[in-house]
């Protein structure tokens, strides 16, 4: 049957004022209703049936005939505002069992979500339809293979996001370098994230419920306008049914919205379905980086010491790549200098310029002087700076020598860490698949 809303405007905008009074007063949670005036029907309009079977089912009586004439107009409008109505009201255990199907319609993973749908998925996580309204929710996103959709580093990164680069296990806190080796980063990067899925996955299941009953409605109880209500996706709903509301935006996909629902920060009811949904890619990445934190540390690495690669064993620094580095030191440490001719030349001539004062003129004794300082100062310069370079090698030889003693310890630290970390990570595992499979009641 068509609408024309044209043939009684008196009425229909009488019946918007009233119906836009009336969900104020359910979004506010007021004392008192709005007094419903007398219903004028229009020919073909769903709303004023609708709202007719609202009041009757607030007022306790049956709305079998209004709902009945509502249903015959337009069934879906009808199912979604009044479970969206009586969710806002506190009222949703009223419901009938089959009025969420019908307003829910179904899911697909090839189509956005409807905002009717997401207000109802609200609403039902929130708990306003008790735990029959969870589980309805979770059925129909449990026939769609959702995470299939993502890859399961998707799901994890927006569950747990931030992960660090480098993990640092507290016996390579001395040699941070090594912890980019990849041998000895897998476990460790494993370890730890198994430990934020975990803290995150108790973090969403163990938030407080208190309001998830029945009877919770999905209003706040300071009487706040409906236009600053912090969760108004229901409400905006009901306000654009009955056209009051401005126009929808973009709707999201699925697999997006429960992305969103995952990330912290969000909706820990909402996050709890979420967490549901992706259960199972939880659960193989859980296995996988437990299985990683059990790899055995491996027999030797290559560590970079004071820029040199050296190998290193259980029994301590391989022999000849040591070798190869104390050459290097020792090659580069020491610069490369020429014959000190000149300073030998000054001494020649200062010895001769000595003679020459003797045989002829006490002047050459003052060149001689001159020539004979200048060449021991060069001589001097020379020695010190070979000195230097001494110095400079033994402190790198001494300082390559205690690093390399101090990595094989820390390798050794490593290897008696893994069993701690291992277990650590076997309890982190069995805890995380206890949460997720504890199904709606997660929810």
């Amino acid at each position: 049957m068509s609408t024309d809303l044209t043939a009684s405007p008196p009425a229909a905008a009488e019946l918007h004022r009233y119906t836009e009074a009336l969900l104020a007063h359910l979004a506010a949670d007021g004392t008192a209703r709005p007094t419903p005036p007398e219903f004028h029907d229009i020919p073909g309009y769903w709303l004023a049936p609708t709202v007719e079977a609202l009041v009757t089912i607030l007022a306790g009586d049956d709305p079998i005939e209004p709902l009945a004439r509502a249903a015959a107009r337009d069934q879906q409008k009808t199912a979604l505002f009044l479970c969206l109505s009586l969710a806002v009201a506190g009222h949703g255990g009223r419901i009938h069992a089959s009025w969420l199907g019908t307003a829910f319609g179904g899911l697909s993973l090839d189509t956005p979500v409807a905002h009717g749908q997401r207000a109802l998925w609200l609403a039902a996580a929130r708990g306003a339809y008790g735990p029959a309204g969870k589980i309805f929710v979770l059925r129909k996103l449990d026939v769609l293979a959702v995470p299939d959709e993502a890859e399961p580093h998707v799901w994890v990164q927006a569950l747990a996001p931030g992960e660090p680069s480098v993990v640092v296990p507290a016996s390579l806190v001395d040699f941070p370098e090594m912890a980019e080796i990849p041998e000895l980063a897998r476990p460790a990067q494993a370890a730890a994230r198994l430990a934020r899925l975990r803290a995150r996955c108790v973090e969403i299941t163990s938030a407080k419920q208190a309001d998830q009953d029945s009877s919770a409605p999905l209003t706040n109880h300071t009487a706040t306008p409906a236009t600053a209500w912090a969760e108004d996706e229901p409400l905006a709903v009901l306000r654009s049914l009955i056209g009051l509301g401005g126009p929808e935006g973009p709707r999201g996909s699925l697999v997006g919205h429960l992305l969103d629902d995952l990330r912290p920060g969000a909706d820990p009811h909402l996050a709890a379905i979420a967490l549901h949904v992706a259960a199972p890619i939880l659960k193989s990445v859980a296995d996988e980086l437990e299985a990683d934190t059990r790899l055995m540390p491996p027999a030797s690495v290559t560590v970079p010491l004071l820029g040199h690669q050296i190998l290193l064993r259980p029994e301590g620094p391989d022999t000849s790549s040591f070798e190869d580095a104390e050459r290097a030191i020792v090659e580069t440490g020491v610069l490369p200098r020429r014959p000190p001719i000149g300073a030998y030349a000054l001494l020649v001539a200062g010895v001769a310029a000595v003679v020459a004062a003797i045989v002829w003129s006490p002047w050459f004794a003052v060149l001689s002087v001159a020539m004979l300082g200048l060449g021991g100062w060069l001589l001097w310069q020379r020695r010190k700076a070979v000195e230097s370079d001494s110095r400079y090698v033994a402190g790198q030889l001494a300082e390559l020598r205690e690093l390399a003693d101090g990595a094989t310890w820390a390798l050794h630290a490593y290897a008696r860490e893994a069993e701690a970390r291992a277990k650590q990570a076997a309890e982190d595992s069995l805890d995380l698949n206890r949460l997720i499979r504890r199904g709606p009641r997660a929810a």
